[in-house]
């Protein structure tokens, strides 16, 4: 190996080991820092504490955790599930079913992808309120379930969807449906997998939205019980990291669940 080829090497190396700390060093504050006292934190102690304990008790006496996570399951999995069914359907039936008008359609969606959802959340307000569905789980998951970008995702990812498949379905009297729930979606498994990972972040991480929706305290999720600790008068840090600790760990529990397959349908994996 020539000196050129080494120097390279070394420093890729360092890159890739600055990058890993650079992601990986805001989780290790968050653990360090759920640990710790305010005071500890505020005065930039990066280390292990010993007030885990005491944090985590403070934590479940403000706040009714089951009821939190619940409501939070709730949007993440109703949401996730909804657009899986829509986006996949809309996808496959881009793909598959041609006509004059299809990529215009599908231009068009793809145009409105550009509408900012700040630009939409006072005409859905309106609209939810006038149907006095404020304040309700299916608020806050109706305005993504028709998700374009999921929609096209599956679009793309169809295109590598063997057509003999289906021509060999259809001839064994198979309906579009059959095909569909029987055939399509086993071989899509992967594409399904990186969209539910994907769609859970999305859902468990909303903020904005759910802000405006929810008017309750019985109907808030996760999210915004931290929003609401960190902006008290005299914020408690440590009691604000145990709640980011505990809000992260379902995402990261369904990304390693689902890392395989997440990197296959990334790939437009196809099995």
């Amino acid at each position: 190996m020539s000196l050129f080829s080494r120097l390279f090497s070394l420093l890729t190396q360092a890159m890739l080991w600055l990058a890993a700390f650079i992601s990986v060093f805001p989780f290790y504050w968050m653990i360090a820092g759920a640990t710790n006292t305010a005071n500890d934190i505020t005065g930039g102690k990066f280390t292990l504490g010993t007030n885990l304990i005491p944090n985590i008790t403070k934590f479940f006496e403000l706040v009714d955790v089951p009821l939190v996570f619940f409501n939070s399951l709730v949007v993440a999995i109703g949401g996730t599930v909804l657009t899986l069914i829509v986006a996949s359907l809309a996808g496959y039936g881009f793909e598959m079913f041609r006509s004059k008008t299809r990529d215009r359609i599908f231009g068009g969606l793809l145009l409105m992808l550009s509408v900012p959802f700040a630009a939409m959340m006072i005409p859905l307000f309106v609209m939810f309120s006038g149907v006095g569905l404020m304040n309700t789980y299916f608020a806050i998951i109706a305005p993504g379930i028709a998700s374009i970008f999921m929609i096209f995702y599956f679009r793309q990812n169809t295109k590598a969807f063997p057509s003999e498949l289906r021509d060999a379905a259809r001839m064994d009297g198979l309906q579009e449906w059959q095909i569909f729930l029987r055939i399509y979606m086993p071989v899509m498994r992967s594409t399904y997998a990186a969209a539910m990972i994907i769609l859970f972040m999305t859902n468990w991480n909303a903020y904005l939205w759910p802000l405006i929706v929810l008017q309750t305290n019985d109907m808030k999720t996760i999210q915004l019980v931290v929003a609401s600790l960190a902006t008290a008068y005299t914020p408690d840090y440590g009691l604000i990291m145990v709640a980011n600790v505990l809000a992260t760990l379902p995402t990261i529990l369904v990304f390693f669940l689902l890392q395989r397959r997440f990197v296959e349908g990334m790939l437009g994996g196809v099995k």
